[in-house]
């Protein structure tokens, strides 16, 4: 199994960023998949999930109404489009799957990770 997110950069306050989340060896359509991030010396944190068959998504109140999560089947990827980007979104983002059709926030509740990629928003 692997995830390789992609798509991070250095972006200006208010600049927008689309991150991948490209899947293989593993049946996409199986899974949940959940964006999480991590600020230098801050724990990872929730960003947000989609379920298995996109019937339901789910935002951290942070980004809710600026970040919008998506998954091609074809493809077998997952998006995370950001948009209106402010400094405090600075952190390594990561891919995360579980197996079933329920979204989740916590850590414990993935089963496969991606390796991260960064995203810098400066001011």
């Amino acid at each position: 199994v692997q995830l390789q997110a992609s798509g991070g950069g250095l972006v200006q306050a208010g600049d927008s960023l689309r991150l991948s989340c490209a899947t293989s060896g593993l049946t996409f359509s199986g899974y949940a998949v959940g964006w999480f991030r991590q600020a230098p010396g801050k724990e990872r944190e929730f960003v947000a999930a989609i379920s298995r068959i996109s019937a339901s998504t789910y935002y951290a109140d942070s980004v809710k109404g600026r970040f919008s999560i998506s998954r091609d089947y074809a493809k077998n990827t997952v998006y995370l489009q950001m948009n209106s980007l402010k400094p405090e979104d600075t952190a390594v983002y990561y891919c995360a799957l579980r197996h079933g059709n329920v979204v989740a926030t916590t850590i414990p509740e993935y089963d496969y990770w991606g390796q991260g990629t960064l995203v810098t928003v400066s001011s």
